[in-house]
């Protein structure tokens, strides 16, 4: 299985190791971030994208500020303002931030134990982010079982952006649906959009599918409506940064668009994502924060200008598919369906029940 992320060690100390995925297909190449405002940056910049896959490098970046005695907050701030629309960056730090605050209480910081105290406190850190990534990988591999079912045999799978194993600790979300499905024995193939501007379908789930033997085919974004007018697409399955409680999805640009043309075409549109990626707390789309991203990506193709200098450029990580557009909604709890408000709250509930 890739490895998108890990937590590491040798002989300065721990760090976190993740592969660039800037540099996909062309090269593999590994980063090695020794401090949290290296993790951070690596989130900003890409070297590390896909929403759970953040979220268990924002774990990882808590844990290394805790061992080097940073300060707390700073470091959770820090990390919290690299990209603002995936949730799941946000839950793990918060999740990180809880377990902190339940080990760093007044009745087991006496000055006697100080010092143990926070060895000990760095180590069930390190410890809990190492427990996020591992669930994420067996969260993935249980929204895979969830979704294959919904895979019909015979027919090609439509996917946008990357939500393999590269935006995950593993397996992947709406890729892993895509392994399970072919796991389970049915006869499929793959149709990936290039996703502009960054191109995450293009180098990213062209390349983790190719490793894989799963036969893909690479699109460009203009070409979704007319294959889906084909006949030829059994299903889309997407990923998602986050889903508002009445089911509106934020994905990668052009999600949207997918969604819609799928709708007019009669073809099952999926959303697969884990639990963590909800937020319950917006009560549509419109509420959620969409992430504007560097002009020159859009200007500019692996450093090469495509467009006329100084031209004026609109560039949104991210947009809003509404649930009405969506057929379900797969996470490791089961499957959503409308009406959505109701179904995703008890899939939640199912989440949190699991933890008592």
């Amino acid at each position: 299985m890739l490895e998108t992320i890990e937590w590491m060690t040798d002989s300065r100390g721990d760090f976190v190791r993740m592969i660039d995925q800037r540099l996909l297909p062309a090269q593999q190449v590994f980063v090695d971030c020794r401090t949290y405002v290296e993790v951070a940056d690596a989130i900003k910049t890409m070297v590390i994208r896909g929403a759970p896959a953040i979220g268990v490098a924002a774990a990882m970046g808590v844990a290394l500020g805790v061992q080097h005695n940073a300060d707390f907050e700073t470091v959770c701030q820090t990390l919290a303002a690299t990209r603002p629309t995936a949730v799941n960056l946000f839950w793990a730090i918060d999740r990180m931030r809880k377990l902190h605050a339940l080990l760093t209480t007044a009745e087991h910081a006496t000055a006697a134990r100080l010092i143990n105290q926070e060895h000990a406190t760095g180590a069930r850190l390190v410890n809990e982010a190492q427990q996020i990534r591992l669930d994420d990988i067996n969260i993935c591999k249980a929204i895979g079982r969830h979704g294959a079912a919904l895979v019909p045999d015979g027919k090609t799978v439509l996917t946008h952006c990357n939500a393999g194993a590269l935006a995950t600790a593993g397996y992947g979300t709406a890729l892993g649906v895509i392994r399970a499905a072919i796991e389970s024995g049915k006869n499929i193939d793959v149709f990936a959009d290039e996703t502009r501007p960054f191109l995450q379908g293009a180098r990213l789930t062209a390349w983790e599918l190719q490793q894989d033997g799963i036969p893909t085919t690479v699109i460009t974004d203009n070409m979704a409506g007319h294959f889906l007018q084909s006949g030829r697409i059994g299903c889309v399955v997407v990923g998602a940064d986050r889903i508002a409680s009445n089911g509106d999805v934020a994905n990668k640009i052009g999600t949207y668009s997918v969604a819609v043309l799928a709708k007019e075409n009669g073809v099952p549109f999926y959303v697969a994502a884990p639990v963590s990626t909800f937020d319950l707390t917006l009560h549509s789309g419109d509420q959620i924060p969409i992430e504007q991203r560097p002009r020159e990506e859009v200007t500019h193709v692996f450093g090469v200008p495509i467009a006329p200098e100084n031209i004026g450029v609109q560039n949104p990580a991210f947009d809003v598919t509404p649930a009405r557009y969506i057929s379900a909604i797969i996470c490791e709890n089961g499957v959503a369906r409308a009406p959505f408000k109701q179904s995703l709250a008890v899939l939640a509930l199912k989440a949190s029940l699991a933890k008592v």
